[in-house]
């Protein structure tokens, strides 16, 4: 196969996993597709696939995916393999101006064709694959070139193509962050604005599903949900009965892990006030009146170029570029404000910035 697709310019990737039913997720298929002919390799039978990393690697080969963030990570963290020379048709298509900018959306519209979205949370760790998840499989790349050829010649029609080029680099590079000995709360929605005890009744209780999850190799939600947890860390029950005006916490569950999360409760408690856990809380730059005017003024400027290049603003600069412009001020250079933009934007609208800082 690697001989096969190795000589071609275009390579259209994409790939499947099992993070919707098995605790430490992993890459179960990847499928690749050349013009003519369309390819399933299957990692969990072929483990080894250091003789497709050169291909991925080649940047006389162009790499297309749609939606490619979670595929670069999970690629470089399952097979150490980096891809070089990425495109990302979602990423082309926001810079566009399209309003969907999903896979099933954007063939739907293009093309006429309706992917079904049946085996999207399918177990693809399991074998066989069915027909039916075979051909699911290799619609998501079939049509992935002839969109490409649509795609780049647009975007070269509106001097965009760089600037997407410079975007699907940086992506390229992006990594799974290593799961470090930090504490669990600090990735669980809502723990910034619970109290320290609250906080400390979290942590044991994260640790009880997490524990739970690795022995039974699932998900951690399917344990207990996160909204279960954050009901319990907040009323902190002492006793079964507390139990019952638990959200997201059934009967069954009730049943089956109630005094188990009692005791995490307990252990949460009984820490001493001294060693109760504070969220980590960065500072926010406190601005004055002046520099909130610019950061007003800054996103006006964008509402309108955003406009009138017609796609989001969140696209064109985030807050956080309008906010680091903000507080250099009216005595903005460009050797002050150009390196904190990508070099798609110091070309495109960089002078203009630095002209429109020092008038506010």
């Amino acid at each position: 196969m690697v001989g096969r697709i190795g000589g071609e310019p275009l390579l259209a990737c994409d790939l499947e996993a099992d993070s919707l039913h098995h605790y430490q997720e992993k890459v179960c298929l990847i499928q690749l597709s050349i013009p003519r002919e369309s390819f399933l390799v299957d990692p969990l039978v072929c483990p080894d696939l250091s003789a497709l990393a050169p291909v991925m690697a080649d940047p006389s080969v162009r790499k297309l995916f749609h939606g490619a963030d979670y595929d670069m990570r999970s690629l470089h963290r399952d097979f150490g393999i980096e891809v070089h020379n990425l495109f990302d048709t979602m990423i082309a298509c926001q810079f566009l101006g399209e309003k969907e900018v999903g896979l099933a959306a954007v063939l739907k519209k293009r093309f006429g064709v309706e992917l079904d979205k049946k085996y999207q949370k399918a177990d693809w760790s399991r074998r066989p694959l069915s027909a039916e998840m075979i051909a699911y499989a290799i619609e998501d790349t079939r049509l992935l070139i002839d969109l490409y050829r649509q795609l780049e010649e647009e975007l070269r029609a509106k001097g965009r193509l760089s600037w997407v080029e410079e975007e699907c680099l940086l992506l390229s590079r992006v990594r799974m962050a290593p799961r470090g000995a930090e504490p669990l709360y600090l990735r669980f929605k809502g723990a910034a604005v619970m109290e320290p005890r609250s906080l400390a009744v979290l942590e044991e209780l994260l640790r009880f599903r997490d524990e739970k999850a690795v022995r039974q190799d699932v998900p951690a939600f399917k344990i207990v949900g996160n909204d279960a947890l954050r009901d319990l860390a907040v009323k902190l029950p002492r006793k079964g009965a507390d139990l019952a005006g638990i959200a997201g916490l059934s009967p069954k569950l009730t049943e089956r892990y109630g005094q188990e999360i009692l005791d995490a409760v307990a252990r949460g408690m009984a820490l001493p006030p001294g060693s109760l856990p504070v969220y980590p809380r960065s500072r926010r730059p406190v601005r004055d009146r002046l520099q909130e005017e610019r950061l007003k003024r800054l996103k006006l400027w964008r509402e309108e170029r955003s406009k009138g290049l017609g796609i989001d603003g969140g696209i064109l600069a985030n807050n956080a570029l309008l906010e680091t412009l903000a507080e250099t001020g009216p005595k903005a250079s460009e050797e002050a404000v150009l390196p904190a933009m990508k070099k798609w934007q110091r070309e495109e609208f960089g002078a203009e910035l630095v002209a429109l800082l020092r008038r506010i």
